[in-house]
């Protein structure tokens, strides 16, 4: 009797080989033959789900978004009871605080860097930089609504600067991880919010 494969639960093996191989080696590694090695597949098997090495990168792309916003999602639940603690906490999960938002920070920096010279991957890319500074703008909608930010406050302006902060503070603790803990990344984040 052939085995029976779920494809939903394959093709996240696979995209999770893709996050090993890209923080291990760079995305310039992370050929069909790389990632199916990596997650223990024959290639046929890889390229039974992924026609192409942009298919996957792209897939591996919109996961990496997806799971980032599946946790953002489940903070806005705590919204009502503490705004600002729920704000802060969803701000936090943009940054690399720890081993699995570290990891995830590197792969989408290898995949933003990618996307400047692949024009394939430019689109998503810009979807989820865009995403970021909705997602920004709508926390500081939030405080300007809680008397947190002036009235007159610039939000587009501030939302810029703020998302400017977040990203400067990933790709430091990414490229130079011993000098930002995540405790002074916290505390730079908190400052800038408490600055209002």
């Amino acid at each position: 009797m052939p085995k029976i494969v779920d494809p939903e639960a394959r093709r996240e093996e696979v995209v999770e080989a893709v996050f090993r191989v890209v923080r291990r080696d760079g995305i310039e590694q992370a050929s069909l033959r790389n990632v199916a090695n990596e997650a223990g597949l024959a290639i046929g098997s890889v390229r039974h789900y992924f026609d192409s090495h942009t298919e996957l990168m792209v897939f591996a792309m919109r996961a990496m978004s997806e799971r980032v916003g599946a946790r953002l999602m489940a903070h806005l639940e705590t919204l009502p009871e503490d705004p600002r603690k729920a704000a802060v906490a969803m701000l936090c999960e943009l940054l690399p605080l720890d081993e699995r938002r570290r990891d995830e920070a590197t792969v989408w920096l290898a995949f933003a860097m990618a996307a400047r010279t692949r024009p394939e991957l430019q689109p998503h890319a810009a979807k989820v930089h865009d995403d970021m500074r909705r997602l920004v703008g709508r926390v500081l909608e939030g405080a300007q609504r809680l008397g947190r930010l002036p009235k007159d406050a610039d939000l587009e302006l501030e939302t810029e600067r703020l998302c400017a902060l977040i990203d400067g503070l990933s790709v430091e603790a990414i490229l130079q991880p011993d000098r930002i803990a995540p405790e002074t990344m916290t505390r730079v984040l908190l400052r800038q919010l408490d600055a209002w």
